[in-house]
């Protein structure tokens, strides 16, 4: 059965809902200096969020490790970690050195994501990670912080002397990059939409690298990041999901047709000249889902949250009740939220801890 917009209709006693907690993560914050992302990460505390993420991307925000410590400072439970960091602007035992003095500094508190660069990369003029290079970085990381001591061709082996076990977690969206993550990580956030199709190909990918690496797949844990456009604007909500689709059509097209979607539009290379740097983080994403109005509904549907808190809910809750596990939750905000107090929006960190978090944990619980 579906709804209006082509949502699966989840029934309130659906047989395969999760029945543990949901913890929820965000990853947009005030990031002006370290002092106002710790108040703001602070704030998120008492609301109820159980992770803080910081993008890390040098060339836009000050650097990740810097203002985790601030915030770690300022807070007593919330966890905290990049969410991404990657292996090409940072060296493996750099990351690790800078998680572990995370973890000490909020006592046990710090997780660690990683993923081949997005923004950072590419504004720097570099390459996103291959594949192979990021799974050995999650490897190597994970050695340095369980307190190894590696061959790296040094007169001795490394080592880190203030090792502590960080989680590792890995973003992924693409089939070989969802096996290495099984492989090494301890967790992976799937980057792959909202549709049921993606998501369980997903799922099996990572099921299938851990058993390919000898580990117990159901060790592995999973994460969700979903674009979550939280609007009461109908019509700015359905462009900006077709923005959203877009850009996993630019950097993952496979997605479209496990979800039975197909591009009917001009060619995404040529359109990728119309919006900068891409179609998830153009200044103006009403004007890059103007630009693929093309689109159907259906493809803003399986690749973002959208409209008022009520209808989020549901389209969580569709998710939740495929039968996967998620231990933690993204819903990462389109557009990027006003900075608190400006009077410029409604207050995107109050509004999902307040309106959609309690609905969906009474729920599930």
């Amino acid at each position: 059965m579906r709804a209006a917009r082509g949502r699966l209709t989840r029934t309130t006693a659906h047989p395969t809902m999760r029945r543990m907690p949901v913890a929820f993560g965000l990853n947009r914050f005030d990031f002006a200096t370290p002092d106002r992302f710790a108040v703001d990460v602070a704030r998120a505390e008492a609301l109820g969020w159980d992770y803080a993420f910081v993008p890390d991307s040098q060339l836009r925000r000050h650097d990740t490790y810097v203002l985790l410590s601030f915030a770690a400072k300022a807070t007593s439970t919330i966890r905290l970690g990049p969410l991404l960091t990657n292996p090409v602007t940072r060296h493996a035992s750099v990351t690790a050195s800078s998680i572990s003095t995370v973890d000490a500094v909020s006592e046990g508190r710090a997780i660690l994501g990683l993923g081949v660069g997005d923004t950072a990369v590419r504004l720097a003029g570099l390459r996103p990670a291959r594949v192979a290079t990021l799974e050995a970085a999650t490897s190597t990381i994970r050695a340095y912080l369980s307190g190894e001591s590696l061959e790296v061709g040094a007169a001795r082996p490394a080592s880190l002397p203030f090792a502590r076990p960080v989680p590792v977690w890995v973003a992924a969206a693409g089939p070989r990059t969802l096996r290495a993550a099984g492989r090494t990580a301890d967790g992976v956030f799937l980057r792959v939409g909202t549709h049921p199709e993606n998501l369980r190909a997903a799922v099996a990918a990572v099921r299938e690298g851990a058993a390919e690496a000898g580990r117990d797949p159901a060790t592995v844990r999973l994460g969700l990041a979903v674009h979550t456009a939280l609007m009461n604007d109908a019509k700015r909500a359905l462009a900006i999901g077709k923005s959203m689709a877009a850009g996993f059509y630019e950097y993952s097209p496979h997605l479209f047709d496990l979800a039975g979607l197909t591009w009917d539009g001009p060619p995404v290379h040529d359109l990728q000249k119309l919006v900068r740097p891409d179609f998830h983080h153009h200044p103006d994403l009403v004007e890059s889902g103007g630009i693929v109005d093309f689109l159907p509904e259906a493809a803003a549907d399986a690749f973002c949250f959208r409209g008022p808190a009520s209808e989020v809910i549901e389209q969580l809750l569709d998710v939740l009740s495929l039968g996967i596990t998620f231990d933690i939750v993204v819903p990462h905000p389109v557009p990027n939220p006003p900075p608190p107090g400006t009077g410029e929006g409604p207050d995107y960190m109050e509004r999902i801890a307040r309106e959609v978090m309690p609905a969906v944990r009474q729920r599930v619980a």
